[in-house]
């Protein structure tokens, strides 16, 4: 059984995708093996109609025979022998995270609040909005807040402003939290799989500005939630995590609504605390999540 890491004990994260072959399991154990290396957590998962392997596997970084510096350096040779794509990352390393937001406060509040409460273990030094509803929000949290406003007009000079901000600030990820802008392509491409978006369950069967009430007239069973990736292709990204919860005849559109919002919060916050803890993998329009 893998042991937990301690509170404020540093640990290295490996993720890997490669095609699927003998010897991988072995050559990565054995690599830790012979740096003494302490393995905490590990999860892999072979997708055999692709024929591709995916693995997840997390060390002690105290005690390990190899510098952080130069853990990098000594993995490629391995990596390039069996075709890796890879990332390897530090749990004492905080992500630095954008959030972006319109008027609808219920999931920047959870995000909010996670993060005070260190449930979410990463730095937020700015939200955008292209609205100013939710400054209060943003001062409550000592955050500093950035005012966009968006037309057709303008559209993608603030978008470049908005990738400005987030390099200036050193963001690896953007937060969606009911952020009620369509991204354009440009936007997309300076963050591949790196914008995380949250929107109720019912598209494509509910578009619109009123998808909970289209649902309740429609007599609906259920409302759920979906966080993913932000892809060119509207609302369908890789997704993360998704969330139901049963309705019936007697919840009215007010229950619809604050049912599929608690949805939202939660489903978006394991969603980001997916990405941040290193525990997906995208593959293609597919994610492999190391839950």
């Amino acid at each position: 059984m893998a042991s937990k890491p301690t509170p404020n004990q540093s640990t290295a994260i490996l993720l890997i995708s490669c095609p699927d072959q003998s010897g991988i399991v072995a050559a990565i154990s054995n690599f830790l093996f012979e740096n003494q290396g302490n393995i905490l957590d590990v999860d892999q998962h072979v997708d055999r109609d692709e024929n591709a392997f995916f693995m997840r596997i997390e060390w002690e970084v105290d005690g390990f025979g190899i510098d952080r510096e130069k853990i990098s350096e000594a993995i490629a040779p391995l990596a390039d022998k069996f075709s890796m794509t890879w990332t390897l990352n530090f749990s004492d390393v905080l992500p630095r995270v954008a959030i972006f937001v319109t008027k609808e406060n219920h999931c920047l509040y959870d995000l909010l609040s996670r993060h005070e409460s260190r449930e979410l273990a990463m730095e937020i030094p700015l939200i955008i909005s292209n609205r100013e509803d939710l400054r209060s929000a943003a001062e409550r949290f000592d955050i500093p807040f950035h005012h966009l406003p968006i037309t057709k007009e303008n559209k993608q000079e603030q978008e470049q402003k908005q990738i400005a901000l987030i390099k200036e600030n050193n963001c690896e990820m953007v937060i969606l939290a009911k952020y009620m802008q369509i991204l354009s392509n440009q936007m997309c491409e300076a963050l591949p799989n790196q914008i995380i978006n949250i929107h109720h369950s019912f598209l494509p069967a509910f578009p619109g500005a009123r998808p909970y009430h289209s649902a309740f007239k429609r007599g609906v069973k259920i409302v759920g939630a979906t966080g993913h990736y932000v892809t060119k292709d509207l609302d369908e990204g890789p997704i993360i995590a998704q969330g139901v919860t049963q309705v019936s005849h007697r919840d009215s559109v007010k229950a619809f609504i604050r049912k599929g919002r608690d949805l939202e919060q939660t489903v978006l916050s394991r969603a980001v605390w997916l990405h941040i803890n290193r525990r997906t993998l995208v593959f293609g329009n597919r994610t492999v999540v190391f839950g």
